[in-house]
């Protein structure tokens, strides 16, 4: 009987072990993106984070978009969602894509230098109104007559 309880206790402390991990894990790797706030607070924190690749998810401040269509250089402004403060400006190398407007939701991966200037490596746009659901009436086969 004693073997028996040393090995459900070792048992239940492996299966706690493994959830804490599993649990701490996703955790970490929930967050898809900074906002530019989060991004904001975290340079303050550690002035080393200017040194790691991430992605920020923001908007593209009106009246601030410049670009090249001859270099294929853009720089804009990025302002938080949710606060609508201007936070930083962006330089990206590349093709725009096809919905990148001003005032338009973007999520863009780089680095946040030490100048202030977020360079961005990928460029990504969201387009809610692209992938909206389709009426019902479209779902519905035609009828015959």
């Amino acid at each position: 009987m004693k073997k028996q309880k040393q090995f459900l206790l070792g048992g239940s402390l492996m299966i706690g072990v493994v959830g804490y991990l599993m649990v701490t894990g996703m955790r970490e790797s929930i967050v898809y993106y900074h906002t530019p706030d989060e991004l904001m607070a975290e340079v303050a924190a550690d002035p080393g984070y200017h040194d790691l690749g991430v992605k920020v998810g923001g908007r593209v401040l009106p009246g601030s978009v410049q670009y090249d269509q001859r270099t294929l250089d853009l720089q804009f402004e990025i302002v938080d969602i949710e606060s609508g403060l201007p936070a930083f400006p962006v330089a990206f190398q590349g093709p725009l894509p096809e919905t990148f407007t001003e005032g338009v939701d973007v999520v863009v991966e780089g680095q946040y230098t030490r100048e202030g200037v977020f360079e961005a490596t990928n460029l990504l746009t969201k387009c809610g109104s692209r992938y909206e659901a389709a009426p019902d009436d479209y779902l519905t086969p035609p009828t015959t007559t």
